[in-house]
């Protein structure tokens, strides 16, 4: 028997029950006239998809270099720099997917309403490192330090090492490493020790009422004219600070270059120690009497 020649001229309705065929996967239902028709219907848009998902590759890698470039020209930070232009190009890329998808028919509200979901999902249970990581994003924008700065914040006092995307790094002067997640650093208060190139060195020192004002103001004076590094301008002051309920207390100011600061402290400290001593005045301090009495029982035995 002589089949019939393919009919390739499908009808609407044999187009419909072609289509309702692929959706079910009735594919030993579906005739050759049928595949012809799904090729020809499908084909240029699966070509289609695949260009723009080509075409879209470039562009957001070409979007992606060149917002990177731009950030490293403006000596921004490299770690967020990296992330950015990450960000950046995978969101042109799912933005054109569900593009694509619209194309096809496909409704994409159910993609984003899920997209949604898992953001929130996500957030909440990342929202401590999505804290530390908008924290990190501030301190990189406003920078209230920069690496190399000595930081006192966190009752931690070092030098900035890193400022990374979620914690800063922290050099102590006895060489430990201390990390500090940056929204504890962002939410805290941060002293930054390096941030003027000179500082005032500040001691204060008691002496016994016995000494006399006018020589005790000399002597602190010429404390302060044997350490070296000391700026002349601003002026040292020697001030006559208080009368406390033992001594006479009196505070020795002095500027110098940040880098010397710990080294003419301690010098400082030093020579005003020195001199008094020269001078036989002394540096009062508390101290307690006890005196012991035996009771009545005792003296009669």
């Amino acid at each position: 028997m002589q089949k019939a020649p393919l009919n390739l001229a499908l009808t609407h309705p044999e187009q419909q029950e072609a289509i309702t065929k692929l959706k079910s996967l009735d594919f030993a239902d579906i005739q050759t006239n049928e595949v012809f028709f799904l090729i020809g219907h499908y084909g240029g848009r699966v070509l289609l998809l695949f260009l723009f998902l080509f075409f879209a590759w470039i562009i957001s890698s070409w979007v992606a270099r060149i917002l990177r470039t731009s950030l490293n020209r403006m000596h921004f930070d490299e770690t967020l720099t990296k992330f950015a232009a990450k960000l950046v190009r995978w969101g042109l890329m799912l933005l054109v997917g569900l593009g694509v998808l619209g194309k096809f028919g496909i409704q994409t509200t159910s993609f984003a309403a899920v997209i949604g979901a898992a953001g929130l999902a996500i957030g909440l249970a990342l929202q401590g490192t999505l804290a530390n990581f908008a924290a990190g994003a501030m301190l990189l924008a406003f920078r209230p330090y920069k690496v190399g700065d000595v930081i006192k914040t966190q009752s931690q006092t070092g030098k900035v090492d890193e400022i990374a995307l979620f914690t800063t790094h922290v050099d102590t002067f006895d060489n430990r490493r201390i990390i500090i997640p940056n929204k504890e650093v962002f939410g805290s208060v941060i002293e930054n020790l390096s941030f003027h190139t000179q500082r005032r060195v500040e001691v204060d020192v008691g002496v016994s009422y016995d000494a006399d004002i006018d020589q005790v103001r000399n002597l602190l004076l010429k404390a302060v004219g044997e350490v070296s590094d000391v700026l002349k301008d601003p002026e040292p002051a020697v001030i006559l600070s208080d009368l406390g309920d033992s001594s006479v207390n009196w505070s020795i100011r002095v500027w110098v270059n940040a880098s010397n600061f710990l080294i003419v402290k301690q010098a400082l400290i030093r020579a005003v120690k020195l001199e008094l001593d020269r001078a036989n005045i002394d540096i009062p301090y508390p101290y307690m009497n006890v005196n012991l009495q035996q009771s009545a029982d005792q003296n009669s035995s």
